[in-house]
Order: structure tokens, then C-alpha cells, then sequence
């Protein structure tokens, strides 16, 4: 008989910061994180609840899960440390995080278990798959077992979409991971029949068909994503300014709205609100509620310098994190996420990458929870 939706989900996910296979080196310290994120005193309480989180999904307002795979990333490699990164850097700043997203049914459930090799199911032979699922669920009938998940994008998009079969309407914040672990959420969203338009902050368009072949990458994810929310400017990207073309090639070629960091900083430099009012209307104007997805190299790498790409004359946090606010007001999220923290790419002696995170991602549930 086919697991239930939880159940598959306690096998398809590992407790918040287990998503990274470790034995030895980092074990302790994901140990650690795991206690304080469940606030109890024991591995075994954690597995504990890490399951009772997955039993709340159906009466949860937001859902949070964290993808740490940074296989479809780039130039440098780093982001598979994000999500653990971003939940002890949220803990420490806001030490109270487990009990107010108890209060306010913000329910994380966990982390996808990366097999750090894999992409997408799409991607591998049969042998590959067939032996990736004996090792992953070894306790799965052989013939169910057959037909599940075992790379990080098609894991998280079958979880994401058993949550939504649980609870049609809860709101999902995902942390990454490179940039293409944004698209198992909005598959999944989309896939159940929730209709939405995306903001994208990004220093880069990502609006390539495939890249080298490979069909889901960084590089690759907005292609695809405005492709599924059937295009009409329902994606709007701010930030960009690394393209081989200019702006208008990618507006009427995909038929999305751009606002590039350079006309956004000239334009915040004499009048920040009109600026910011600028891209809200562009979101109002597609009708529908918005996924937000924070790649963090979309801002200037003064404050966000950790990213496998980071680039100059980004965004101003002020401007990335008034402008989630403002539409997490007047227009509504229904998903968020941040993607591309690769927390030892850190160059600032300062190290603010993670300060910047952790403000966007206070911020980003705020508007979600709205």
C-alpha cells in the first residue's frame, strides 16, 4: 500500500540542517543546530519533533524547508551551505524564532537529503536511479520505491507537492541552495493550481532555455518558471546587471519587465518611494498574489558578498527589503524564498552577508504571514 502524504514525507526529508550528508567533519555542529532549531536537549527529541512538525503541515500558515544542494550552480560553488548558515545565523539573531513560529503556525519541515552529485531525476539513467532509491529508502516497498524521488529538485517538488495535497493554501519560504532550487516550489505551487506572478531580485536574467545541455540549472530556472505562469510580464526581475543582451532583447523576446540596478539606483538616488513605486505597480499589474525569489547576489556585493557571483552596483538592502514589504502589503506573497548564500565565500571582514539574510528573511515571512 502507497505511504501517506506524511509519512512519505518523513522519508523524503531529514530534520531542519540535516539535508547535508555528514559523518564526521560537521556532524557535531549540525547536531547542535538541530536542537536549537526544535528547542530540545536530544537527537532523539529532535527526530521527534521534526515529525510532529510534519503532522501540523495541514493547519500551518507558512511552511519553511530548506534545499542544500548547490549541484546547478556555477562559477563557485558554496551555496549547499545556505540553508544551515541562514537557520543558525536566524537563531542567533532572533533567539525566540522557534516559539513566536509556533505562535504564528510557521511550521519547518525540514530539509531535502541531498545526495550532492544528483540535480534532477531527468538527468540520470535507470541504474543511477535504481540504485540512488535503494540507498535513500531502503525501507520503502521495491515497487513503490521505484517511482520516488532522488535528486534535490525532484525531491523537494514532490514533498512541496505532498504538503500542498495536506494544506491547499499554506505559503511556502524555501532556502537555498543555488539558484535552482527555486523551481521545485514553483512547480509544485503552480501544479496545484495556485496562479501567481514572480519577483525576482537578481543581478542576473537566468532566462537561458539550458545551459551546456542541462535544462534546470541557475541559469536555466526563470526560463522555465515563465514559461509555467504563461508568461505576460507575470515575472518581474530587479536588479540585473550582468547579460550578454540588453534589456530589450529579453522584454520582447520573454515578454517579462525588467528593472536593471543601474536605472533603480539612479532612480532610488533621488526619490527612493517613487522608485520602489515603480516596481510594485508592475507586480499589481499582473493580478495575482507573488512569489518572491531573493537570489542575494542581487544585491551590491558590499553587503552580500558571499554568493558564488557576486557583483558591483547591486541593489541597496533598504530598496530590496522595502520593496518585499511593499508588496507583501498591497499585493500579497504566497511563497518567498533565498537563494545563492554561500556563507565561506565571504569576503567582507565584516561578514554581512549573513546580517543582510537574515533581515530579508524576517522581512519575507512578515509579508507572507500578512
Amino acid at each position: 500500500m502507497p505511504l501517506g502524504p506524511v509519512a512519505a514525507l518523513t522519508r523524503l526529508l531529514r530534520p531542519a540542517g540535516g539535508g547535508l550528508y555528514l559523518v564526521s567533519t560537521g556532524r557535531e555542529a549540525q547536531l547542535a543546530l538541530q536542537r536549537r532549531v526544535y528547542d530540545v536537549d536530544s537527537d532523539a527529541a529532535v527526530q521527534a519533533a521534526f515529525e510532529a512538525n510534519l503532522a501540523r503541515i495541514a493547519s500551518a500558515r507558512v511552511l519553511i524547508l530548506g534545499i542544500p544542494s548547490d549541484t546547478g550552480a556555477g562559477f563557485r560553488r558554496g551555496a549547499n551551505l545556505g540553508p544551515q548558515a541562514l537557520r543558525e545565523a536566524w537563531l542567533h539573531a532572533r533567539p525566540s524564532l522557534p516559539a513566536e513560529c509556533a505562535r504564528d503556525g510557521v511550521v519547518d519541515i525540514g530539509d531535502v537529503f541531498v545526495v550532492p552529485q544528483l540535480q534532477d531525476d531527468a538527468m540520470l539513467g535507470a541504474g543511477q536511479l535504481a540504485a540512488s532509491q535503494a540507498a535513500l529508502y531502503p525501507d520503502v516497498d521495491a515497487a513503490e520505491r521505484a517511482l520516488w524521488p532522488v535528486s534535490p529538485l525532484s525531491i523537494a517538488e514532490r514533498a512541496l507537492g505532498l504538503a500542498l495535497q495536506l494544506n491547499p493554501q499554506v505559503k511556502i519560504l524555501t532556502l537555498g541552495g543555488d539558484h535552482s532550487t527555486a523551481w521545485p516550489a514553483v512547480k509544485a505551487l503552480h501544479d496545484a493550481g495556485r496562479r501567481f506572478c514572480i519577483l525576482q531580485f537578481d543581478a542576473h536574467t537566468d532566462l537561458l532555455e539550458h545551459r551546456l545541455g542541462v535544462r534546470l540549472c541557475f541559469a536555466t530556472w526563470s526560463f522555465h518558471a515563465n514559461e509555467l505562469i504563461g508568461r505576460q510580464r507575470r515575472l518581474v526581475q530587479v536588479g540585473l546587471r550582468a547579460s550578454r543582451f540588453p534589456r530589450s532583447h529579453w522584454e520582447q523576446q520573454m515578454d517579462v519587465t525588467q528593472f536593471w540596478s543601474v536605472d533603480v539606483n539612479a532612480a532610488v538616488a533621488d526619490n527612493l518611494d517613487a522608485a520602489v513605486d515603480a516596481i510594485v505597480d508592475a507586480v499589481k499589474a499582473t493580478g495575482l498574489p507573488c512569489f518572491v525569489s531573493n537570489d542575494i547576489d542581487g544585491t551590491d556585493a558590499t553587503w552580500a558578498s558571499a554568493t558564488g557571483t557576486p557583483e558591483t552596483n547591486g541593489l541597496h538592502p533598504d530598496v530590496v527589503d522595502t520593496i518585499i514589504r511593499r508588496v507583501g502589503a498591497e499585493v500579497g506573497l504566497c511563497a518567498g524564498d533565498l537563494m545563492e548564500v554561500a556563507p565561506l565565500l565571504e569576503t567582507s571582514a565584516a561578514g554581512t552577508t549573513l546580517a543582510t539574510s537574515v533581515r530579508y528573511l524576517d522581512t519575507t515571512l512578515q509579508a507572507l504571514l500578512r
